[in-house]
């Protein structure tokens, strides 16, 4: 596997900086940590889980599955959940309509992070509305392209007013920008997000207004792509989202133990193989008892792959043919550190943020070396 440029970054800062010098801050560096099997010292937690080693995950999974909490296996558009659990009841927020809002632990200790901090700011903030998470199986959504692992939650906004409102879509108007943004803040900040799906008209309301109460310009450029365009922006522009925000978490213990005990799941017949498919011609007097044959597949496996009410099959045309498979091999989840600010504004101080300068004070002086060292040593976006 390959070393994370911020790994990287980080150890030769290690070596490089005396004995006792603090770790500088770079606007925009966000380093990596790999999870796996020794990633946590702490017992009785669910990330004490990866510390079990394979014989022990494996009976965990045949005996007391429901002991390994939530486990999130596959991308978002293609994904299992397993042990999910359901959004609980709290004031800060209401289930959208017909929503669907089955996750993982860990997505809904996210949740609640970022909405709790909206709520330490803005006591007398009303309900947000939260949108689908999942299936309680995950797998897919009808509405959805995404949503399949218990990762993705729709969250809506927060409304000029105080009224609760529901798939509204955002205006410069409507939007209380102060509660959007310190919600915003606090899922960049306070939970292990990967990504915002937001339309870039709403991205430039919040970008404007951070902005204006005394955001770093440096940090907010990484924060959102649509200024820069830096690649491992968290806040992405995609179609259709005016009228809420798509967040989608990291689950530093769900997935890297799905990832573990997926042979394990398959082995136990809890979950099915995968199945992909490969492109199969035909070849004049080929028939589909032969085809099947050949690759070990069912005939009506076959026919529901092509939507084909028939056996009947034309020479020269490529047919989906699903071949079942054990998981392709795939490297420890690594979870980007969070990108933190240099400060909090004056606005944002009536609650505690963590920002790099609480972690790594800086020496006065410092600062401006270190940085264009940084810079030279991260690659170029």
């Amino acid at each position: 596997m390959k070393t994370p440029v911020g790994v990287i970054v980080g150890l030769w800062l290690a070596a490089w900086l005396p004995v006792g010098a603090e770790v500088p801050f770079a606007p925009g560096t966000a380093e990596t940590r790999a999870v796996g099997r020794g990633a946590s010292a702490i017992r009785d937690s669910p990330a004490s889980l990866l510390e079990l080693t394979d014989d022990e995950l494996k009976k965990r999974v045949e005996f007391d599955l429901p002991s390994l909490g939530s486990l999130t296996i596959g991308k978002p558009g293609s994904a299992i959940l397993i042990n999910a659990v359901n959004l609980p009841a709290w004031p800060g927020w209401l289930v959208a309509p017909a929503a669907d809002t089955w996750g993982t632990s860990e997505t809904m200790a996210g949740i609640q992070a970022a909405v709790e901090k909206v709520h330490e700011l803005f006591p007398d903030t009303q309900p947000v509305f939260v949108g689908d998470i999942s299936n309680m199986d995950g797998g897919r959504m009808k509405r959805h392209e995404s949503h399949q692992g218990g990762r993705d939650v729709d969250l809506g906004y927060y409304y000029r007013g105080g009224q609760p409102k529901w798939f509204e879509t955002g205006t410069a108007a409507n939007l209380d920008l102060s509660r959007n943004w310190a919600l915003v803040r606090s899922l960049v900040t306070c939970t292990d997000v990967e990504t915002i799906l937001l339309d870039t008209r709403i991205q430039k309301l919040l970008y404007k207004h951070a902005l204006t109460i005394g955001e770093d310009k440096a940090w907010l450029d990484r924060v959102f792509q649509f200024s820069r365009g830096f690649k491992d922006a968290i806040i992405r522009h995609y179609p259709r989202h005016q009228t809420h925000y798509h967040v989608r978490f990291y689950n530093p213990v769900a997935q890297e133990l799905g990832r573990r005990a997926f042979p394990f799941l398959v082995e136990s017949q809890i979950v099915k193989p995968p199945v992909h498919t490969v492109r199969h011609v035909v070849q004049p007097g080929q028939t589909l008892g032969q085809i099947a044959s050949r690759y070990g597949a069912s005939v009506r496996a076959i026919m529901q792959a092509n939507g084909l009410t028939g056996s009947q099959l034309r020479a020269g045309r490529a047919y989906r043919i699903p071949v079942r498979a054990t998981a392709p091999p795939s490297d420890p989840v690594v979870v980007p550190l969070r990108m933190l600010p240099p400060q909090t504004p004056a606005d944002l101080a009536g609650a505690e943020w963590p920002t790099l300068f609480s972690l790594y004070p800086l020496r006065v002086g410092q600062l401006v070396d270190l940085q264009w060292v940084l810079s030279a040593a991260l690659p170029r976006f």
